[in-house]
């Protein structure tokens, strides 16, 4: 799985101006958490800055967030795309995605998943994430064994998640799913919580494009 064939999430920004730094690398899509208990967390008086690319695709993060919250904050930051991290039922992701808004649902992985759940999100979200199971909703900066991957056999797209960091690569090029579409990054990236390393994503951006 090369970049230019790879859909690339950065996730977890908080800080303006690194917003910006990052933005220049130009991923598909950018992720700020909106889950208090995050050491991300955006804070309750977030907005996106003014000057930020529209061909970015701007993500909202929840877990277990009231519907009615997650559309104020959709509304008032311009967001094209809602994750859900917590155990939102299919019916709550509908709901997102009939108001227009593109939806990712998110799964913890370990070696026990039920590989029979993620059936019932399939035709109410528009990607999934397969993500490192830990109490704290993912930013574990862990990896879990992607041959597990093996006993997904449904068809909807996804993107690779936890513990991906500058040195992965090599491994992700190798790594071959018919459903699996990008990447999303994290704290593998990080200088601090919500601030990522611009010269190591400038460095992972390219290797990947060898």
């Amino acid at each position: 799985m090369k970049l230019d064939h790879c859909l690339v999430k950065v996730c977890g920004m908080k800080n303006p101006e690194n917003i910006m730094e990052v933005s220049k690398l130009k991923p598909d899509m950018m992720g700020f958490i909106f889950y208090p208990s995050s050491k991300r967390f955006v804070g309750d008086q977030f907005i996106v800055p003014d000057n930020f690319p529209g061909n970015i695709k701007k993500v909202g993060v929840f877990v277990d967030e009231s519907i009615e919250r997650v559309f104020a904050i959709v509304k008032k930051c311009n967001l094209q795309v809602v994750q859900l991290h917590g155990t939102e039922s299919p019916e709550y992701c509908l709901r997102i995605k009939n108001s227009g808004v593109e939806v990712i649902k998110a799964f913890g992985i370990d070696e026990s998943f039920n590989w029979n759940i993620p059936e019932s999100y399939i035709s109410t979200s528009n990607y999934f994430i397969f993500d490192t199971k830990t109490p704290k909703h993912g930013g574990s900066g862990r990896k879990f064994s992607w041959k597990v991957l093996d006993n997904y056999k449904h068809n909807h797209p996804f993107l690779l998640s936890g513990g991906i960091g500058p040195e992965d690569t090599g491994l992700i090029k190798s790594f071959v799913h018919r459903q699996c579409i990008g990447i999303d990054i994290n704290s593998g990236f990080e200088t601090g919580p919500g601030v990522k390393d611009v010269e190591k994503l400038h460095f992972f951006f390219k290797e990947m494009k060898k």
